[in-house]
């Protein structure tokens, strides 16, 4: 068995706004695995600024999984417990170079035969290109959309209440992700605001790091508060299970390149299911490869609410795609 691995800068058709600021284009690398005469594909999705593994040692890891491809699986996943990124990439190529073709799990999704249904995505910017955006999602037929807050908030909450006012909650769906923009005094006012207009849920309102806070938060919010960046860099189990028990948010946003791939999501599933906290899944900017992979092991969980799967079209330079967006319904091309 032998691997190797490149980087990849993908470019953003148009810059992407977030309350940590404005994207123009994301790095990621490319982890090949080869045995015989078959090839497995993964994705070490590395967000910068944002992944645990965001360090100057990150290829020099790389070059040494490569180096050591063919080294125990349990004796890797320890290794690379601080690398959740490249971790991510290995499962994925195992899985390809297993499965073959697109597939890492194999599944009526996968077969053409089922489909999942996903959020639209509302990038930050000014009032008429977010407002020209949702225009956008409402016509392809979304029934669930998710707006990016926390620059502007009085401008966006006008969004939200003219929203609002043309669909009631059972005719859409309004989740929002804060990315942490908010003060905990702040957070407190926008909570009963987003509750007046019956908004689905909040991702991180306030910024990562203060359980007590977080957790004050959670227990007497009026809106369902979902958390995200909270649960980046939590590695062990034993962790794991005190920080659910302590904020218990009524959901969390599973992101498997950030949290150590699909044994990292499984763990935060089933801790989550012991405590009857909701989740969901959501793709973080990973190109076609990736984001092909994520979806595939998101059909796997069973899970009917809407989840947060790109589509890969925000790229100018993106690898073809097995994956197919119609309406709000996300196919696999069964070829």
């Amino acid at each position: 068995m032998k691997a190797e691995y490149y980087r990849y800068l993908l470019k953003f058709k148009r810059p992407s706004g977030t309350s940590r600021g404005v994207l123009y284009e994301k790095e990621t690398f490319i982890l090949e695995i080869s045995e015989n005469e078959r090839k497995g594909t993964g994705e070490c999705a590395i967000f910068r600024g944002l992944s645990y593994d965001d360090r100057p040692d990150y290829e020099e890891k790389l070059k040494w999984l490569c180096e050591n491809i063919q080294a125990d699986y349990q004796f890797l996943k320890e290794e690379l417990k601080d690398f959740p990124s490249i971790w991510f990439g290995y499962e994925q190529a195992l899985l390809n170079l297993t499965h073959g073709g697109d597939l890492y799990f194999p599944s009526e999704f996968t077969e053409g035969k089922s489909s999942m249904m996903i959020n639209g995505l509302i990038w930050m910017g000014d009032i008429g290109y977010m407002e020209e955006q949702i225009q956008e999602k409402l016509k392809e037929g979304f029934h669930c959309i998710k707006l990016k807050i926390g620059v502007d908030w009085e401008s966006e909450h006008k969004i939200l209440q003219k929203l609002r006012e043309k669909f009631s909650h059972s005719q859409l769906e309004l989740r929002v992700d804060a990315n942490g923009g908010f003060s905990q005094v702040e957070a407190k006012k926008v909570l009963q605001q987003l509750a007046d207009l019956n908004i689905h849920s909040i991702e991180q309102p306030i910024k990562s790091g203060d359980w007590n806070s977080m957790a004050e938060l959670c227990a007497s919010t009026p809106t369902p508060i979902a958390l995200d960046e909270e649960l980046i860099g939590v590695i062990h189990h034993s962790e794991k299970h005190r920080l659910l028990e302590k904020i218990n948010p009524q959901f969390i946003i599973l992101k498997p390149s950030l949290i150590g791939g699909f044994a990292g999501s499984d763990e935060w599933i089933a801790l989550a299911d012991q405590i009857s906290i909701g989740w969901w899944i959501t793709s973080a900017l990973e190109s076609n490869i990736g984001l092909n992979a994520i979806a595939q092991y998101t059909f796997t969980k069973n899970n009917t609410m809407p989840q947060g799967l790109g589509t890969g079209g925000l790229f100018t330079n993106n690898f073809q795609s097995a994956l197919e967006l119609k309406g709000d319904q996300i196919f696999f091309k069964n070829k």
